[in-house]
């Protein structure tokens, strides 16, 4: 909605979470790392924060998301929603914009809100960032500033809508810290229904295919050991491999890594790769680009191995160790070892 002066700025408030849920009927882990930054930003606000969930089956799991931040938790359910269908839900989505004024929607930055949030923004006619990796309220008059990689993840550039609400933003899972859940909180859960204009005249989905290929599964793994250009090649990467298969790691890579063909896309991590967050990360060659950095700045320990003291990735990591990658890996992998 198109915000002519400040007072219209009043009829908004609160801070909404769109909750996902799983394949497996879960609730997504961004969900839970969204309502910790709605909190933080609901405190700012001195607002509320809220969750909306649509499902076939979700009454158990609205009460699971009030322990987690949410004051007030907005579901519908009903058997059309059991498949993601963005025309339906961006309807629906809207209608309860327009009934409750939500100053601000953070979506997941996943294959459904991807679909959903730029639907959504279009027709309530708001403004909306993409991959945003920092939230924060501008003090002075309540705008989102919401920011992002940009030109290709050389600058972080700050973004606000200050004429439009609500004010959406789409958050990559594993780039926000997620909330120990409070057991202690409470909170109220409303249940919507769909009314005949949601499903009317709309898409069906005719059949759900799961791909079933293996993929490299980066997000669920606790050890990351990742190679950059300093690899040389694809050879280099059975260095690195070798020190992954002896802590149970997982294999990375850096965007020169994989655009130069030495592994597959599916090891990349990064703005335009996958966003990690593991308890330890081994970076071998990679000097640490923006879009790379805000990839995996969230892990717990990070280890670098360059040649060159200066990097941006040596300057951040917690643990910098100067010298040749193809001599100081082997040798960590012997250690291991022993």
């Amino acid at each position: 909605m198109l915000i002519t002066n400040d007072s219209d700025k009043q009829g908004f408030s609160n801070v909404w979470v769109m909750a996902e849920v799983t394949e497996e009927g879960k609730i997504h882990p961004v969900t839970h790392e969204l309502l910790g930054a709605a909190r933080k930003l609901a405190a700012l606000r001195k607002s509320k924060v809220g969750a909306v969930l649509f499902g076939a089956k979700v009454k158990d799991l609205a009460a699971s998301l009030i322990p987690y931040g949410a004051d007030i938790v907005i579901a519908a359910e009903d058997p059309r929603l059991s498949l993601f269908n963005d025309e339906l839900e961006g309807r629906l989505l809207n209608r309860l914009i327009a009934k409750y004024r939500p100053e601000i929607i953070l979506c997941g930055a996943t294959t459904r809100g991807r679909a959903l949030a730029p639907r959504v923004a279009v027709t309530a006619v708001c403004g909306l960032t993409a991959d945003c990796t920092g939230l924060d309220i501008d003090p002075e008059n309540g705008d989102l500033l919401q920011t992002r990689p940009a030109f290709g993840g050389n600058i972080m550039a700050t973004i606000r809508c200050s004429k439009h609400r609500p004010q959406m933003a789409t958050v990559r899972p594993r780039v926000m810290k997620a909330p120990a859940p409070d057991a202690s909180r409470s909170g109220q859960i409303v249940f919507e229904d769909l009314v005949p204009g949601d499903a009317a005249k709309i898409k069906r989905i005719l059949e759900y295919i799961r791909n079933t290929e293996a993929t490299v599964n980066l997000a669920d793994a606790s050890i990351i050991v990742s190679g950059g250009r300093a690899m040389k090649g694809s050879g280099g990467f059975r260095v690195i491999e070798k020190l992954a298969a002896k802590i149970g790691a997982a294999v990375g890579a850096s965007r020169a890594a994989v655009d130069s063909g030495w592994i597959s896309y599916a090891h990349q991590v990064g703005q335009t790769g996958q966003t990690v967050q593991t308890k330890v990360y081994i970076a071998c060659g990679i000097s640490g680009q923006i879009q790379h950095l805000v990839g995996m700045q969230s892990c717990e320990i990070i280890i670098a191995i360059d040649k060159n003291p200066d990097t941006p990735m040596m300057q951040m990591a917690d643990v910098a160790v100067t010298g040749d990658l193809f001599e100081v890996v082997p040798a960590l992998t012997e250690l291991v070892g022993k």
